[in-house]
Protein backbone atom coordinates (compact mmCIF):
# COMPACT_ATOMS: atom_id res chain seq x y z
CA UNK A 1 0.00 0.00 0.00
CA UNK A 2 0.89 3.18 -0.71
CA UNK A 3 2.26 5.82 1.94
CA UNK A 4 2.71 9.27 2.87
CA UNK A 5 5.74 11.06 4.90
CA UNK A 6 3.77 12.85 8.40
CA UNK A 7 5.28 15.36 10.54
CA UNK A 8 3.71 16.90 13.52
CA UNK A 9 5.47 19.66 14.97
CA UNK A 10 5.18 21.82 17.62
CA UNK A 11 6.94 25.15 18.72
CA UNK A 12 9.38 22.99 20.90
CA UNK A 13 9.77 19.67 19.00
CA UNK A 14 9.26 17.36 16.30
CA UNK A 15 6.32 15.46 17.87
CA UNK A 16 5.73 12.64 15.22
CA UNK A 17 7.95 12.01 12.30
CA UNK A 18 7.16 8.72 9.85
CA UNK A 19 4.97 7.23 7.14
CA UNK A 20 1.59 6.64 7.18
CA UNK A 21 -1.23 5.38 4.78
CA UNK A 22 -3.82 7.87 6.18
CA UNK A 23 -4.18 10.85 8.61
CA UNK A 24 -7.28 12.29 10.08
CA UNK A 25 -7.83 16.06 11.54
CA UNK A 26 -9.97 18.72 12.44
CA UNK A 27 -10.27 20.94 9.43
CA UNK A 28 -11.60 24.33 9.82
CA UNK A 29 -14.26 23.15 8.25
CA UNK A 30 -14.79 19.98 9.17
CA UNK A 31 -12.86 16.65 9.55
CA UNK A 32 -10.16 16.39 7.04
CA UNK A 33 -8.81 12.79 5.56
CA UNK A 34 -5.50 12.71 3.92
CA UNK A 35 -4.39 9.63 1.76
CA UNK A 36 -1.35 9.41 -0.42
CA UNK A 37 -1.50 11.31 -3.47
CA UNK A 38 -3.89 13.70 -1.68
CA UNK A 39 -3.84 17.28 -3.87
CA UNK A 40 -1.75 19.65 -2.29
CA UNK A 41 -3.25 21.96 0.28
CA UNK A 42 -2.61 24.67 2.71
CA UNK A 43 -5.49 25.10 5.40
CA UNK A 44 -6.01 26.14 9.19
CA UNK A 45 -6.31 23.72 11.50
CA UNK A 46 -9.00 23.73 14.95
CA UNK A 47 -8.21 22.17 18.33
CA UNK A 48 -8.74 18.54 18.41
CA UNK A 49 -7.56 14.76 17.62
CA UNK A 50 -4.77 13.93 14.78
CA UNK A 51 -5.03 10.27 13.81
CA UNK A 52 -2.22 8.65 12.03
CA UNK A 53 -2.66 5.17 10.62
CA UNK A 54 1.16 3.90 10.20
CA UNK A 55 2.48 2.23 7.72
CA UNK A 56 3.42 -0.77 9.62
CA UNK A 57 -0.58 -0.97 10.78
CA UNK A 58 -0.31 0.72 13.99
CA UNK A 59 -2.36 4.09 14.75
CA UNK A 60 -0.44 7.37 16.09
CA UNK A 61 -2.39 9.66 18.36
CA UNK A 62 -1.47 13.72 18.84
CA UNK A 63 -3.23 16.55 19.71
CA UNK A 64 -2.93 20.04 18.66
CA UNK A 65 -4.31 23.26 19.89
CA UNK A 66 -4.99 24.09 16.26
CA UNK A 67 -2.42 24.68 13.52
CA UNK A 68 -1.40 24.95 9.88
CA UNK A 69 -1.79 21.81 7.37
CA UNK A 70 0.39 21.50 4.57
CA UNK A 71 -0.62 18.36 2.16
CA UNK A 72 2.64 18.00 -0.84
CA UNK A 73 2.48 15.05 -3.05
CA UNK A 74 4.76 13.17 -0.72
CA UNK A 75 4.05 14.94 2.73
CA UNK A 76 2.14 15.93 4.98
CA UNK A 77 3.06 19.09 7.51
CA UNK A 78 0.86 19.55 10.85
CA UNK A 79 2.24 22.75 12.47
CA UNK A 80 0.97 23.74 16.06
CA UNK A 81 1.96 25.68 18.69
CA UNK A 82 1.05 22.96 20.85
CA UNK A 83 1.06 19.56 20.46
CA UNK A 84 0.87 16.47 22.75
CA UNK A 85 1.49 12.63 21.92
CA UNK A 86 -2.10 10.99 23.14
CA UNK A 87 0.20 8.76 25.95
CA UNK A 88 1.18 12.09 27.36
CA UNK A 89 -2.12 13.80 27.64
CA UNK A 90 -2.99 14.78 31.41
CA UNK A 91 -7.01 14.90 31.88
CA UNK A 92 -6.62 15.97 35.57
CA UNK A 93 -4.20 19.02 34.38
CA UNK A 94 -6.66 19.38 31.56
CA UNK A 95 -9.55 19.94 33.82
CA UNK A 96 -7.54 22.31 36.11
CA UNK A 97 -6.99 24.46 33.00
CA UNK A 98 -10.26 24.04 31.68
CA UNK A 99 -11.52 25.75 35.11
CA UNK A 100 -9.13 28.17 35.28
CA UNK A 101 -10.00 29.11 31.83
CA UNK A 102 -14.12 29.20 33.22
CA UNK A 103 -12.93 31.81 35.69
CA UNK A 104 -10.72 33.98 33.66
CA UNK A 105 -14.02 34.06 31.49
CA UNK A 106 -16.35 35.16 34.22
CA UNK A 107 -13.45 37.88 35.31
CA UNK A 108 -12.77 39.14 31.75
CA UNK A 109 -12.68 42.97 32.13
CA UNK A 110 -12.25 43.70 28.31
CA UNK A 111 -12.64 42.44 25.49
CA UNK A 112 -9.01 41.07 24.82
CA UNK A 113 -9.76 39.58 28.17
CA UNK A 114 -12.83 37.85 27.26
CA UNK A 115 -11.25 36.35 23.99
CA UNK A 116 -8.25 34.72 25.29
CA UNK A 117 -10.11 32.87 28.02
CA UNK A 118 -13.05 31.53 25.10
CA UNK A 119 -9.71 30.96 23.18
CA UNK A 120 -8.52 28.59 25.78
CA UNK A 121 -11.48 27.36 27.06
CA UNK A 122 -11.97 25.82 23.39
CA UNK A 123 -8.42 24.44 23.27
CA UNK A 124 -8.72 23.12 26.67
CA UNK A 125 -12.41 21.77 26.05
CA UNK A 126 -10.99 19.86 22.76
CA UNK A 127 -7.87 18.59 24.69
CA UNK A 128 -10.54 17.09 26.87
CA UNK A 129 -12.56 15.71 24.26
CA UNK A 130 -9.05 14.31 22.81
CA UNK A 131 -8.10 12.43 26.07
CA UNK A 132 -11.39 10.74 26.20
CA UNK A 133 -11.01 9.80 22.76
CA UNK A 134 -7.80 8.56 23.58
CA UNK A 135 -8.94 6.53 26.30
CA UNK A 136 -11.73 4.77 24.51
CA UNK A 137 -9.05 3.74 21.35
CA UNK A 138 -6.63 1.90 24.05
Amino acid sequence: MATIQVDVVSCEEAVFSGLAKFVALPGESGELGILPGHTPLITRIKPGSVRIETADGGEEFVFVAGGILEVQPHGVTVLSDTAIRGKDLDEERANQARLAAEEALKNAKSDLDLAKAQSQLAIMAAQLAAVRKYRQKK
